[in-house]
């Protein structure tokens, strides 16, 4: 399972890798946000040099390779308002886990469904990937409307096995396969 981080285009956003010059929208556009960040694994940013730690890191993954992490940058905007990407991939069962995040100015507009479906394409249409999954804690359901949104079916809930910044927690898991996506084209 080869992963990159190629350039998409859709209507409306233009999902590329992050540049060193992202930082300073990485931090004000949805990562200094506690409402952004409420149910992810990571903490609002307290700074914009965290934000210009979060760019070093990426542009260490991209020189390694073999990792699909996009800035979603709004083509009127010009600038990056979230990010979406790969947290957990399976070799063997060619499956990716995507995760995403997106500014709070820009939640309700379908951008991320927007997104995400440009990024399921993507992979089953220019990769051997052949599951694309994704879970959220239940009390972000919008999170889980993205994902019936984009054509992934329900799979259950495992209770309390996760963890984010509002502790132990459910996950709601999502799924599609290749074939369910062929098939609905």
């Amino acid at each position: 399972m080869r992963l990159e981080t190629k350039v998409i285009e859709t209507k409306r956003l233009r999902l590329r890798p992050f540049i060193m010059e992202d930082a300073w929208a990485l931090y004000h556009n949805w990562a200094s946000d506690p409402e952004v960040t409420k149910f992810l694994t990571w903490p609002a940013y307290q700074s914009e040099e965290a934000a210009v730690d979060r760019m070093r890191y990426y542009q260490e993954v991209y020189r390694k390779g073999g990792t699909s992490d996009w800035a979603i940058e709004l083509k009127t905007l010009g600038q990056v308002i979230g990010s979406i990407g790969v947290v957990d991939s399976n070799e063997g069962a060619k499956s990716v886990h995507v995760g995403y995040c997106i500014g709070r100015s820009w939640w309700h507009q379908g951008i991320m469904s927007e997104a995400f479906s440009a990024v399921i394409a993507y992979f089953f249409e220019e990769t051997d990937v052949l599951r694309v999954e994704a879970r959220h804690d239940p009390r972000n359901p919008h999170s889980g409307d993205v994902m019936r949104k984009c054509g992934l079916q329900y799979e259950g809930t495992l209770r309390q096995c996760d963890w984010n910044n509002q502790g132990i927690c459910d996950a709601a898991y999502y799924g599609i396969l290749k074939e369910e996506y062929l098939k609905g084209k």
